[in-house]
Protein backbone atom coordinates (compact mmCIF):
# COMPACT_ATOMS: atom_id res chain seq x y z
CA UNK A 1 0.00 0.00 0.00
CA UNK A 2 1.34 3.39 -0.71
CA UNK A 3 1.22 6.25 1.32
CA UNK A 4 0.42 9.52 1.18
CA UNK A 5 2.49 12.48 3.78
CA UNK A 6 0.47 15.46 4.04
CA UNK A 7 2.05 18.73 5.04
CA UNK A 8 2.15 20.06 8.85
CA UNK A 9 -1.44 21.46 9.49
CA UNK A 10 -3.10 20.15 6.28
CA UNK A 11 -4.46 16.99 8.33
CA UNK A 12 -6.63 19.15 10.20
CA UNK A 13 -9.32 18.99 7.72
CA UNK A 14 -9.30 14.79 7.51
CA UNK A 15 -9.44 14.98 11.40
CA UNK A 16 -12.86 16.62 11.00
CA UNK A 17 -13.69 13.97 8.56
CA UNK A 18 -13.54 16.20 4.88
CA UNK A 19 -13.37 13.98 2.42
CA UNK A 20 -10.60 15.76 -0.28
CA UNK A 21 -7.01 15.93 0.35
CA UNK A 22 -5.57 18.68 -2.54
CA UNK A 23 -2.88 18.89 -4.55
CA UNK A 24 -1.03 21.90 -2.01
CA UNK A 25 -1.55 19.51 0.86
CA UNK A 26 0.95 16.60 0.04
CA UNK A 27 4.41 16.67 1.17
CA UNK A 28 5.69 13.62 -0.57
CA UNK A 29 4.20 10.24 -2.02
CA UNK A 30 1.35 9.19 -4.63
CA UNK A 31 -0.13 6.59 -6.79
CA UNK A 32 -1.41 4.95 -9.86
CA UNK A 33 -4.95 6.36 -11.12
CA UNK A 34 -7.73 5.34 -8.68
CA UNK A 35 -4.97 3.72 -6.38
CA UNK A 36 -6.15 3.22 -3.13
CA UNK A 37 -3.55 4.95 -0.46
CA UNK A 38 -2.74 5.77 2.92
CA UNK A 39 -3.41 8.69 4.01
CA UNK A 40 -0.40 10.15 6.82
CA UNK A 41 0.16 13.25 8.51
CA UNK A 42 3.47 14.42 8.56
CA UNK A 43 4.16 12.14 12.17
CA UNK A 44 2.42 9.07 10.64
CA UNK A 45 -0.93 9.28 12.48
CA UNK A 46 -3.30 7.15 9.90
CA UNK A 47 -5.92 9.78 8.68
CA UNK A 48 -7.69 7.48 5.75
CA UNK A 49 -7.81 5.10 3.19
CA UNK A 50 -8.23 7.22 -0.44
CA UNK A 51 -8.02 7.09 -4.03
CA UNK A 52 -5.46 8.78 -5.80
CA UNK A 53 -5.74 10.77 -8.67
CA UNK A 54 -2.36 12.26 -10.24
CA UNK A 55 -4.02 14.52 -12.69
CA UNK A 56 -6.72 16.25 -10.70
CA UNK A 57 -6.67 19.25 -8.21
CA UNK A 58 -7.98 17.13 -5.77
CA UNK A 59 -5.41 14.48 -5.48
CA UNK A 60 -7.10 11.88 -2.84
CA UNK A 61 -10.72 11.27 -2.00
CA UNK A 62 -11.23 9.56 0.90
CA UNK A 63 -13.13 6.03 1.06
CA UNK A 64 -12.94 5.70 4.40
CA UNK A 65 -11.58 7.09 8.22
CA UNK A 66 -11.15 3.71 9.58
CA UNK A 67 -7.89 2.27 9.92
CA UNK A 68 -9.26 -1.51 10.18
CA UNK A 69 -11.44 -1.28 6.92
CA UNK A 70 -10.06 -2.85 4.02
CA UNK A 71 -11.29 -1.09 0.36
CA UNK A 72 -12.12 -4.45 -1.46
CA UNK A 73 -15.76 -5.28 -3.25
CA UNK A 74 -17.36 -5.99 0.14
CA UNK A 75 -16.51 -2.54 0.96
CA UNK A 76 -18.42 -1.40 -2.42
CA UNK A 77 -21.33 -4.18 -1.27
CA UNK A 78 -21.45 -2.07 2.20
CA UNK A 79 -21.71 1.22 1.43
CA UNK A 80 -24.15 0.50 -1.77
CA UNK A 81 -26.31 -1.60 0.93
CA UNK A 82 -26.28 1.09 3.19
CA UNK A 83 -26.95 4.19 0.81
CA UNK A 84 -30.00 1.75 -0.26
CA UNK A 85 -31.33 1.35 3.05
CA UNK A 86 -31.58 4.63 3.29
CA UNK A 87 -33.56 5.62 0.87
CA UNK A 88 -35.90 2.90 1.77
CA UNK A 89 -36.51 4.92 4.68
CA UNK A 90 -37.33 8.61 3.60
CA UNK A 91 -40.57 9.78 1.88
CA UNK A 92 -39.72 9.57 -1.87
CA UNK A 93 -43.15 9.98 -3.70
CA UNK A 94 -41.72 8.57 -7.04
CA UNK A 95 -40.49 5.41 -8.47
CA UNK A 96 -37.66 7.50 -9.62
CA UNK A 97 -34.78 8.40 -6.85
CA UNK A 98 -30.89 8.94 -6.19
CA UNK A 99 -29.62 6.23 -4.72
CA UNK A 100 -25.81 6.95 -4.84
CA UNK A 101 -24.82 10.82 -3.68
CA UNK A 102 -21.24 10.84 -3.72
CA UNK A 103 -19.47 12.20 -0.75
CA UNK A 104 -22.76 11.92 1.61
CA UNK A 105 -23.04 8.32 0.87
CA UNK A 106 -19.30 7.73 1.13
CA UNK A 107 -18.32 6.96 -2.19
CA UNK A 108 -16.92 10.31 -3.57
CA UNK A 109 -17.49 10.63 -7.55
CA UNK A 110 -20.29 8.19 -7.62
CA UNK A 111 -23.68 9.48 -8.09
CA UNK A 112 -26.64 6.80 -9.29
CA UNK A 113 -30.50 7.67 -9.68
CA UNK A 114 -33.08 4.89 -10.43
CA UNK A 115 -35.46 5.84 -12.77
CA UNK A 116 -37.79 2.89 -12.84
CA UNK A 117 -35.93 -0.24 -13.92
CA UNK A 118 -32.88 1.54 -15.06
CA UNK A 119 -29.73 2.52 -13.31
CA UNK A 120 -28.47 6.21 -14.20
CA UNK A 121 -24.39 6.18 -13.40
CA UNK A 122 -21.94 8.37 -13.49
CA UNK A 123 -18.39 7.73 -12.18
CA UNK A 124 -16.37 11.19 -12.19
CA UNK A 125 -13.27 10.28 -10.13
CA UNK A 126 -10.56 8.42 -11.05
CA UNK A 127 -11.08 6.10 -7.69
CA UNK A 128 -14.56 5.16 -8.81
CA UNK A 129 -13.65 4.25 -12.75
CA UNK A 130 -10.68 2.17 -11.29
CA UNK A 131 -13.71 0.11 -9.32
CA UNK A 132 -16.34 0.27 -11.85
CA UNK A 133 -17.45 -3.10 -12.78
CA UNK A 134 -17.66 -4.47 -8.77
CA UNK A 135 -19.74 -1.27 -8.37
CA UNK A 136 -21.55 -2.11 -11.46
CA UNK A 137 -22.12 -5.55 -9.89
CA UNK A 138 -22.94 -4.56 -6.12
CA UNK A 139 -25.61 -2.22 -7.51
CA UNK A 140 -27.42 -4.64 -9.77
CA UNK A 141 -27.27 -6.95 -6.41
CA UNK A 142 -28.64 -4.54 -4.36
CA UNK A 143 -31.38 -3.23 -6.57
CA UNK A 144 -32.25 -6.57 -8.36
CA UNK A 145 -32.27 -4.47 -11.47
CA UNK A 146 -30.49 -5.90 -14.81
CA UNK A 147 -29.59 -2.82 -16.39
CA UNK A 148 -27.20 0.42 -15.69
CA UNK A 149 -26.64 3.31 -18.30
CA UNK A 150 -23.26 5.16 -17.69
CA UNK A 151 -23.67 8.70 -18.13
CA UNK A 152 -20.51 9.54 -17.10
CA UNK A 153 -20.27 12.81 -19.59
CA UNK A 154 -19.42 15.44 -17.03
CA UNK A 155 -16.72 18.10 -17.68
CA UNK A 156 -15.25 16.82 -14.54
CA UNK A 157 -14.29 13.88 -16.11
CA UNK A 158 -11.62 15.50 -17.58
CA UNK A 159 -10.28 17.04 -14.74
CA UNK A 160 -9.52 13.50 -13.76
CA UNK A 161 -8.11 12.55 -16.72
CA UNK A 162 -10.92 10.35 -17.83
CA UNK A 163 -12.59 10.38 -21.38
CA UNK A 164 -16.56 10.51 -21.51
CA UNK A 165 -18.64 7.75 -21.59
CA UNK A 166 -22.27 7.80 -22.78
CA UNK A 167 -23.73 3.66 -23.27
CA UNK A 168 -24.95 0.77 -21.47
CA UNK A 169 -22.99 -0.66 -18.82
CA UNK A 170 -25.04 -3.35 -18.11
CA UNK A 171 -27.88 -4.80 -20.37
CA UNK A 172 -29.08 -3.04 -23.12
CA UNK A 173 -32.55 -1.67 -24.27
CA UNK A 174 -34.85 1.48 -24.72
CA UNK A 175 -33.31 4.81 -23.29
CA UNK A 176 -36.94 6.44 -23.17
CA UNK A 177 -38.98 5.96 -19.33
CA UNK A 178 -42.03 7.20 -17.49
CA UNK A 179 -42.16 8.14 -13.96
CA UNK A 180 -44.13 8.98 -11.43
CA UNK A 181 -43.65 12.02 -9.54
CA UNK A 182 -46.29 13.11 -6.54
CA UNK A 183 -49.75 12.87 -8.75
CA UNK A 184 -48.13 13.60 -12.35
CA UNK A 185 -46.05 11.95 -15.14
CA UNK A 186 -42.53 12.90 -16.48
CA UNK A 187 -40.79 11.43 -19.16
CA UNK A 188 -37.19 11.74 -19.84
CA UNK A 189 -34.41 9.79 -21.60
CA UNK A 190 -31.22 8.61 -19.74
CA UNK A 191 -29.56 8.90 -22.77
CA UNK A 192 -30.15 12.34 -23.63
CA UNK A 193 -31.70 13.86 -20.42
CA UNK A 194 -29.60 16.71 -18.55
CA UNK A 195 -27.63 15.32 -15.57
CA UNK A 196 -28.33 11.40 -15.31
CA UNK A 197 -31.62 11.76 -17.14
CA UNK A 198 -33.39 14.39 -14.92
CA UNK A 199 -33.69 17.40 -12.28
CA UNK A 200 -35.04 14.56 -9.13
CA UNK A 201 -33.39 17.39 -6.83
CA UNK A 202 -36.67 19.58 -7.59
CA UNK A 203 -38.81 16.75 -6.83
CA UNK A 204 -40.58 18.44 -3.32
CA UNK A 205 -39.96 21.93 -4.50
CA UNK A 206 -42.01 21.15 -7.56
CA UNK A 207 -44.72 20.04 -5.23
CA UNK A 208 -44.78 22.73 -3.39
CA UNK A 209 -44.72 24.98 -6.25
CA UNK A 210 -48.41 23.68 -6.93
CA UNK A 211 -49.52 23.84 -3.67
CA UNK A 212 -49.13 27.44 -3.29
CA UNK A 213 -49.96 28.37 -6.33
CA UNK A 214 -53.39 26.85 -5.13
CA UNK A 215 -53.27 28.85 -2.12
CA UNK A 216 -52.30 31.56 -3.56
CA UNK A 217 -54.91 31.18 -6.63
CA UNK A 218 -52.07 32.16 -8.99
CA UNK A 219 -53.53 32.02 -13.14
CA UNK A 220 -50.57 33.40 -14.88
CA UNK A 221 -47.17 31.55 -14.40
CA UNK A 222 -44.13 32.22 -16.02
CA UNK A 223 -41.38 29.26 -16.08
CA UNK A 224 -38.23 30.79 -16.82
CA UNK A 225 -35.11 27.95 -18.19
CA UNK A 226 -38.00 25.35 -18.25
CA UNK A 227 -36.29 22.38 -19.49
CA UNK A 228 -39.07 19.85 -20.03
CA UNK A 229 -41.69 21.85 -17.77
CA UNK A 230 -41.73 20.05 -14.23
CA UNK A 231 -42.51 23.13 -13.10
CA UNK A 232 -45.01 23.98 -15.61
CA UNK A 233 -46.88 21.15 -14.83
CA UNK A 234 -46.95 21.72 -11.10
CA UNK A 235 -48.34 24.99 -12.23
CA UNK A 236 -51.64 23.49 -14.10
CA UNK A 237 -51.82 20.62 -11.09
CA UNK A 238 -51.90 24.09 -8.92
CA UNK A 239 -54.97 25.56 -11.01
CA UNK A 240 -53.08 28.05 -13.08
CA UNK A 241 -54.52 28.30 -16.42
CA UNK A 242 -51.93 30.88 -18.40
CA UNK A 243 -48.68 28.98 -18.14
CA UNK A 244 -45.24 29.65 -20.13
CA UNK A 245 -42.38 27.55 -20.20
CA UNK A 246 -39.64 29.34 -21.49
CA UNK A 247 -36.23 27.51 -22.52
CA UNK A 248 -33.39 27.81 -25.43
CA UNK A 249 -34.23 23.59 -25.88
CA UNK A 250 -36.55 23.18 -28.90
CA UNK A 251 -36.59 19.49 -28.02
CA UNK A 252 -37.23 19.74 -24.06
CA UNK A 253 -39.89 22.35 -25.34
CA UNK A 254 -41.92 19.61 -26.72
CA UNK A 255 -41.55 17.21 -24.13
CA UNK A 256 -42.77 20.32 -21.99
CA UNK A 257 -46.18 20.11 -24.04
CA UNK A 258 -46.36 16.41 -24.22
CA UNK A 259 -46.19 16.68 -20.34
CA UNK A 260 -49.25 18.50 -20.76
CA UNK A 261 -50.92 16.66 -22.44
CA UNK A 262 -49.71 13.52 -20.55
CA UNK A 263 -51.23 14.40 -17.52
CA UNK A 264 -54.55 15.75 -19.22
CA UNK A 265 -54.31 19.33 -18.93
CA UNK A 266 -56.16 21.88 -21.26
CA UNK A 267 -52.92 22.29 -24.07
CA UNK A 268 -54.62 26.05 -24.17
CA UNK A 269 -53.28 26.57 -21.39
CA UNK A 270 -49.67 26.25 -22.00
CA UNK A 271 -47.63 28.12 -24.04
CA UNK A 272 -43.82 27.01 -25.12
CA UNK A 273 -41.26 29.62 -26.24
CA UNK A 274 -37.92 29.22 -27.49
CA UNK A 275 -36.42 31.53 -26.32
CA UNK A 276 -33.71 33.40 -24.54
CA UNK A 277 -34.61 34.45 -21.16
CA UNK A 278 -33.17 37.25 -20.17
CA UNK A 279 -34.14 38.55 -23.48
CA UNK A 280 -37.91 36.96 -22.59
CA UNK A 281 -37.87 39.13 -19.04
CA UNK A 282 -36.98 42.21 -20.80
CA UNK A 283 -39.11 41.88 -23.84
CA UNK A 284 -42.16 41.44 -21.01
CA UNK A 285 -41.22 44.23 -19.48
CA UNK A 286 -41.17 46.30 -22.03
CA UNK A 287 -44.46 44.67 -23.34
CA UNK A 288 -45.77 45.66 -20.13
CA UNK A 289 -46.62 42.10 -18.81
CA UNK A 290 -47.19 40.97 -15.57
CA UNK A 291 -47.63 37.58 -13.82
CA UNK A 292 -48.71 35.94 -10.53
CA UNK A 293 -45.89 33.60 -10.23
CA UNK A 294 -42.47 33.05 -12.04
CA UNK A 295 -39.95 30.42 -11.22
CA UNK A 296 -36.29 31.09 -11.73
CA UNK A 297 -34.67 27.91 -12.26
CA UNK A 298 -31.36 28.69 -14.34
CA UNK A 299 -28.26 26.31 -15.10
CA UNK A 300 -25.01 26.35 -13.22
CA UNK A 301 -24.10 29.90 -13.49
CA UNK A 302 -20.97 29.34 -10.90
CA UNK A 303 -19.21 25.85 -10.76
CA UNK A 304 -16.66 26.89 -7.91
CA UNK A 305 -16.08 29.97 -5.80
CA UNK A 306 -14.03 31.56 -8.38
CA UNK A 307 -16.79 31.91 -10.89
CA UNK A 308 -19.11 33.43 -7.98
CA UNK A 309 -18.61 37.17 -8.67
CA UNK A 310 -19.18 37.01 -12.39
CA UNK A 311 -22.01 34.12 -12.15
CA UNK A 312 -23.80 37.10 -9.12
CA UNK A 313 -24.19 39.42 -11.72
CA UNK A 314 -26.46 36.93 -13.77
CA UNK A 315 -28.46 35.72 -10.87
CA UNK A 316 -28.83 39.58 -9.84
CA UNK A 317 -30.15 40.42 -13.33
CA UNK A 318 -32.77 37.92 -13.88
CA UNK A 319 -33.99 38.23 -10.47
CA UNK A 320 -34.36 42.07 -10.78
CA UNK A 321 -36.65 41.52 -14.13
CA UNK A 322 -38.76 38.64 -12.60
CA UNK A 323 -39.50 41.19 -9.32
CA UNK A 324 -40.53 43.62 -11.89
CA UNK A 325 -42.86 41.36 -13.74
CA UNK A 326 -44.39 40.10 -10.73
CA UNK A 327 -47.49 41.80 -9.93
CA UNK A 328 -48.12 42.70 -6.08
CA UNK A 329 -48.43 40.09 -3.96
CA UNK A 330 -46.95 37.82 -6.89
CA UNK A 331 -44.74 34.37 -5.87
CA UNK A 332 -40.97 34.08 -6.52
CA UNK A 333 -39.54 30.99 -6.69
CA UNK A 334 -36.04 31.45 -7.36
CA UNK A 335 -33.11 28.76 -7.32
CA UNK A 336 -28.90 28.48 -7.94
CA UNK A 337 -27.55 25.22 -8.69
CA UNK A 338 -24.18 26.73 -8.39
CA UNK A 339 -21.90 24.97 -5.74
CA UNK A 340 -19.82 28.34 -5.76
CA UNK A 341 -22.51 30.70 -4.66
CA UNK A 342 -23.57 29.59 -0.81
CA UNK A 343 -26.81 30.51 0.04
CA UNK A 344 -26.16 33.16 2.52
CA UNK A 345 -24.52 34.76 -0.70
CA UNK A 346 -27.39 33.89 -3.05
CA UNK A 347 -29.50 35.52 -0.51
CA UNK A 348 -27.89 38.81 -0.63
CA UNK A 349 -28.11 38.20 -4.50
CA UNK A 350 -31.65 38.17 -4.25
CA UNK A 351 -31.73 41.53 -1.74
CA UNK A 352 -29.51 43.16 -4.19
CA UNK A 353 -32.11 42.36 -7.24
CA UNK A 354 -34.82 43.71 -4.88
CA UNK A 355 -33.29 47.24 -4.12
CA UNK A 356 -32.62 47.61 -7.98
CA UNK A 357 -36.07 46.62 -9.04
CA UNK A 358 -37.01 47.94 -6.80
CA UNK A 359 -39.64 45.83 -5.10
CA UNK A 360 -39.73 44.26 -1.34
CA UNK A 361 -40.98 40.60 -0.26
CA UNK A 362 -41.86 37.87 2.41
CA UNK A 363 -39.50 34.90 2.41
CA UNK A 364 -42.17 32.32 2.57
CA UNK A 365 -39.44 29.29 2.43
CA UNK A 366 -35.91 28.19 2.05
CA UNK A 367 -35.11 25.42 -0.07
CA UNK A 368 -33.05 22.79 -0.97
CA UNK A 369 -32.46 19.46 -2.91
CA UNK A 370 -34.78 16.58 -2.19
CA UNK A 371 -33.67 14.15 1.01
CA UNK A 372 -32.25 11.59 -1.57
CA UNK A 373 -29.56 13.65 -2.19
CA UNK A 374 -28.53 14.01 1.09
CA UNK A 375 -25.96 16.90 3.05
CA UNK A 376 -23.99 15.81 5.25
CA UNK A 377 -22.68 18.36 8.52
CA UNK A 378 -18.88 17.60 7.46
CA UNK A 379 -19.21 18.49 3.70
CA UNK A 380 -20.47 21.51 3.78
CA UNK A 381 -19.83 21.79 -0.05
CA UNK A 382 -22.48 18.65 -0.56
CA UNK A 383 -24.68 21.85 -0.46
CA UNK A 384 -25.71 22.61 -3.87
CA UNK A 385 -29.43 23.70 -5.03
CA UNK A 386 -30.64 26.41 -3.02
CA UNK A 387 -33.90 28.45 -3.31
CA UNK A 388 -36.02 31.27 -1.87
CA UNK A 389 -39.87 31.10 -2.33
CA UNK A 390 -40.85 34.88 -2.03
CA UNK A 391 -44.49 37.16 -1.95
CA UNK A 392 -43.92 40.23 -3.72
CA UNK A 393 -45.09 42.93 -1.13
Amino acid sequence: MKTIKLRAGKERSLQRRHPWVFEGSIAKGGGDSGETVRLESTEGEFLGWAAFSPQSLIRARVWSFDEAERIDAAFFQRRIAAAIAVRARLPIASNAMRLIHGEADGLPGLVVDRYDDVLSVQFSSAGTERWKPVIADALLAATGLTRIFERSDANVRALEGLPEVRAWLRGDGPTERTIQEHQWQLTLDVAEGHKTGYYLDQRDNRKKFADTVRQYGCQRVLNCFSYTGGFSVAALAGGATDVTSVDSSGPSLARATAHVALNGFDPAHHKALDADVNATLRQALQNGERYDAIVLDPPKFAPTAAHAERAARAYKDINRLALKLLQPGGLLFTFSCSGGIPPDLFHKIVAGAGLDAPADGFILDRVGATPDHPQTICFPEGEYLKGLLILKR
